[in-house]
């Protein structure tokens, strides 16, 4: 059991978060937590101070919002809080807005300042049809890897060709994509990065990269010397497989690695929906929306002894995939800063649902549901391992969870009001 649980369950006894939403509020990135939440409906994006004494909330007041360079959806933070990530949508009622990656500032205060948005090449190469052609890339699901050089983009399928993976290079907050694609090159292979053919269109719809930094403390891989290779898994919602790629740590190529002759990727449930890697990296999980249920596998690294090689290959974990209650709709998912519990968000029921994560054999045993607001549809742990946040689309609120050590059950918060329509979140 870890040090800091006796003072967590006192600080959870005292906690009752009610409805905070300050015009603004005093922040500093070494004394407060940090919210990000971008809104859909008002095309802004709101920062919330955590106040890490008790864990209340208060709004950051951004100048304009700031407003977004279109309709928001996902989000990510590079790892060091500097730069926020959000995939935006070309939409009319958004004057001058366009598809692509927009960034933003973090300064010291909490507030956000809107950098470039990045168009992502929409020139791909088809393997099976042998043919190179301008298409619409939409953007569904960011990655970012421990180092902050890479920003990996998962793409849905367009009409005529196959979901692909977008990497991008990060220097100083700036995005450029790596390798593009060009028709009048002589090499065809670069980002965007198709997915394999299969029986269908092949459509990405989650991704997760495999850490290069380990957590200094309480993790069961704490003290091992963490790789130095990464790899990528991306999810195809239409053929129903998990996809490994490795990833070139100079320049952001991606090399698939297929499972076998037969199958591009390893088998999930009906329509994955989420991906999630465990910080050690010994174990990937696949949120499956339509079966209801979460698919578990062995990742072959240095950490996993039942592995042969570690190549970072895949093994299905004995047992999965692993069950919710029908009509959950699983899909955003996340695992621990220490690797011991895994949440996902129920969509359809607005639920979380926790499990704990068996150290040798990555098994999921239940820990309890616990209600989120309407519309649930993304999560973020605080690295401290103390805070969970859920965005909820249709009650325009941020829920608030505080993880309890011993057993990895969530103790709720009084949610927060936020604009309308939130559509992700990120902390720091």
């Amino acid at each position: 059991m870890r040090t800091r649980l006796t003072w967590v369950v006192a600080m959870l006894a005292l906690v009752a978060i009610g409805f905070l939403m300050a015009c603004s509020t005093k922040y500093t990135s070494t004394s407060n937590g940090l919210v990000v939440v971008p809104t859909q409906s008002a095309a802004v994006m709101q920062t919330f101070s955590i106040n890490l004494a008790n864990g209340h909330l208060s709004q950051i007041n951004n100048s304009a919002g700031p407003p977004t360079n279109g309709l928001p959806t996902s989000i990510v933070l590079d790892p060091t809080g500097d730069f926020a990530y959000v995939i935006v949508y070309q939409n009319p009622a958004v004057l001058g807005s366009a598809t692509g990656i927009e960034t933003f500032q973090i300064a010291s205060d909490g507030k956000l300042t809107a950098g470039a948005t990045t168009a992502l090449n929409n020139t791909i190469f088809t393997p099976l049809g042998g043919q190179c052609e301008s298409i619409a890339v939409t953007p569904v699901a960011l990655a970012i890897d421990s180092t902050g050089k890479f920003l990996f983009v998962a793409n849905s399928a367009a009409s005529s060709a196959p979901g692909s993976v977008s990497v991008l290079a990060i220097s100083g907050g700036n995005l450029k994509e790596v390798q593009p694609v060009s028709c009048s090159s002589a090499s065809t292979a670069g980002s965007p990065f198709p997915l394999p053919g299969a029986t269908s269109n092949p459509s990405a719809s989650a991704l997760a990269v495999t850490p290069t930094v380990y957590p200094t403390q309480f993790a069961y891989c704490s003290g091992h010397a963490a790789p130095t290779t990464e790899n990528l898994y991306v999810t195809d919602s239409v053929n129903y497989l998990l996809l490994n790629y490795s990833v070139n740590t100079s320049t952001g190529a991606l090399t698939l690695m297929p499972p076998s002759t037969t199958s591009p990727g390893l088998s999930t449930g009906t329509v994955p929906s989420g991906v999630a890697v465990d910080p050690c990296n010994r174990f990937v999980y696949v949120a499956n929306s339509t079966s209801n249920n979460i698919s578990a596998f062995t990742i072959c690294s240095a950490v996993t002894p039942s592995c042969l090689k570690p190549d970072f290959s895949l093994l299905t974990v004995t047992g999965s995939p692993f069950g919710t209650s029908p009509g959950d709709g699983p899909g955003p998912v996340a695992v621990d800063p220490y690797g011991n519990f895994l949440y996902v968000v129920d969509s359809g029921s607005s639920q979380v649902s926790a499990f704990r994560i068996g150290a040798s054999n990555g098994n999921l045993t239940s820990v309890g549901t616990y209600a989120a607001g309407i519309g649930a549809n993304s999560i973020a742990i605080r690295g401290d391992d103390i805070w969970v946040f859920v965005a909820n689309s249709t009650s325009s609120t941020l829920s608030q969870y505080a993880i309890i050590p011993a057993t990895g059950g969530l103790a709720p918060q009084s949610p927060t009001s936020t604009f309308n329509t939130p559509v992700g979140v990120a902390v720091r």
